[in-house]
């Protein structure tokens, strides 16, 4: 092949895979609260209109840090954050007050900010109306007097923030009674106070919860809270690869008040309206001080239960096959070499112990979102089980098996698959079924990261304090726990020899 042919075939497949990248969808996340879901909504359908650029979306896929790590790993292109989040969680700098600072601090990091969507959305302490008269408060400051004997209740994000919980009570001096703290997902502390469960919850500024339960917000008079600017973060990749998606977005600057992110909270957690559908009537109506958000008929339950159960299928299904294949060898290695043996259980136990989220923010940066990485949080956390069992299971063998089938000539290989494995099966089996009922729970956790299975509708119902998604989603899971239950049982009678299930069953007379 002449050079210059040679130099048409590489420009000939640039192109192509410039086309292919070009054509790739753009990512936009959100967090697993409300008002990211509709913004993360109304960024991507800016970006979808008018020129009908494809966008992937990955919403509610957890905490700051889940996103912040995809938006770095370049797993995602865009998410709606706060400019007092950016500075004080994670570039760590309370002092950063402007966009232009963070902004100028986030360079290094490949990342950028727009300016103010247009309101603040920073974060206030509430108490129900007819607690604040009984008690006479107005600030935070009035909250003092009672700190003490106040049930309070915070999300796990703001217990942890350094401009959360404790450096709130160091500035007031609250002596809040730590057995009387209760840390739990954003959207419960509203039920918690309504039910009289709570005195004192977290409260988000904008958050239409305020009206709707009847509470009163403390004035933070101590000007404690910094400002919290709703502004889009995005890869610097992604302005240069979109530069036209970039500036729509940065038009959306100063679009939406605080009275107006209201109301389409309020449409999403009282109103129960689609976040497609708030979006779209917020860009073809802008005045929404007499907005009316129309529902819209539900998308077919039934039709997204079975889509989730396929996706939760494979994640279990997949992790399943990987104990089998991978974690039934390695317990026969951790019997068969006493070293590596040592080395195989204890590295199986430590991965145990890794927090889940921990787990998948690590794998993050390696596989991205989606898919990949949670199949192998759930692969990785599926085999002490499986190893443990069949280790124990071959250990326990009456040795006089062995010396007996080496007697008849039988060899290594022959002796475990014929004379240890049968033996040990039953246990080995327990294995099996133990990981495969814990990897149906923890599957849950991978729609964090954009990977699905029931654990989107979960996530979704806990967001929207909405039962029914939640239970769309438990009660799937809960039964398929069960199918595994059943099926390992089926297998229980088909592969385990009959002699050990009848001496099994003789020892629970």
């Amino acid at each position: 092949m002449s050079i210059q042919r040679c130099i048409t075939l590489v420009i000939l497949l640039w192109s192509i895979s410039g086309s292919l990248r070009a054509e790739q969808p753009v990512v936009v996340g959100s967090k697993i609260f409300t008002e990211s879901y509709v913004l993360s909504e109304l960024a991507a359908q800016t970006i979808e209109s008018p020129s009908d650029h494809s966008v992937d979306r990955k919403s509610g896929m957890g905490s700051t840090g889940i996103l912040f790590a995809a938006l770095k790993a370049g797993a995602i292109d865009v998410y709606p954050d706060y400019t007092g989040t950016l500075a004080e969680i994670l570039l760590n700098n309370p002092r950063l007050k402007s966009t232009d600072e963070i902004r100028q601090a986030l360079a290094p990091l490949g990342l950028t900010i727009s300016d103010s969507l247009g309101f603040n959305n920073t974060y206030a302490l509430a108490v129900k109306e007819s607690y604040a008269k009984k008690h006479r408060l107005q600030t935070m400051s009035d909250l003092l007097s009672i700190s003490s004997q106040a049930r309070v209740a915070f999300s796990y994000e703001f217990m942890e923030r350094s401009d959360g919980y404790q450096e709130m009570v160091d500035r007031y001096h609250f002596k809040f009674d730590p057995e009387k703290v209760i840390r739990m997902e954003h959207s419960l502390v509203y039920e918690a106070i309504d039910k009289a469960s709570v005195d004192v919850i977290e409260v988000y500024s904008t958050d239409a919860n305020i009206k709707k339960y009847n509470l009163h917000v403390l004035t933070d008079d101590l000007h404690y809270f910094p400002s919290y600017e709703a502004v889009w973060v995005v890869t610097n990749a992604f302005t240069v690869r979109h530069p036209d998606l970039w500036q729509r977005l940065l038009r959306l600057k100063g679009t939406i008040n605080e009275e107006e992110m209201r109301s389409m909270n309020a449409a999403a957690d009282i109103d129960k309206v689609k976040f497609a559908d708030i979006v779209s009537q917020f860009r073809g109506k802008k005045d929404l001080s007499t907005q009316v958000f129309h529902k819209t008929s539900n998308d077919n339950l039934s039709k997204e239960i079975l889509r989730r159960t396929r996706e939760h299928a494979w994640l279990v299904g997949v992790s399943l096959l990987f104990s089998l294949v991978v974690g039934v060898p390695l317990g026969v290695m951790a019997t068969r070499f006493r070293k590596a043996g040592h080395l195989i259980l204890l590295s199986s136990a430590l991965i145990q112990t890794i927090p889940t989220l921990a787990l998948l923010c690590f794998l993050i940066p390696i596989f991205g979102i989606g898919l990949w990485p949670a199949l192998v949080a759930l692969c990785l956390y599926s085999l002490l089980p499986v190893v443990l069992n069949t280790h124990t299971a071959l250990q326990s063998i009456d040795k006089k098996h062995i010396e007996n089938a080496r007697a008849f000539g039988l060899s290594s290989m022959q002796i475990l698959t014929r004379i240890e494995l049968p033996l040990g099966s039953q246990v080995i089996i327990a294995g099996l079924k133990t990981a495969t009922i814990v990897s149906v729970g923890t599957a849950t956790l991978a729609a964090l990261i954009g990977a699905g299975g029931y654990g989107a509708l979960i996530i979704s119902g806990l967001s929207l304090n909405n039962v029914s998604t939640i239970l769309a989603g438990a009660i799937p899971a809960a039964l398929m726990a069960l199918l595994a239950h059943l099926v390992f049982g089926i297998l229980n009678v088909i592969i385990v020899p009959l002699g050990l299930r009848r001496r099994s069953a003789r020892s629970f007379d």
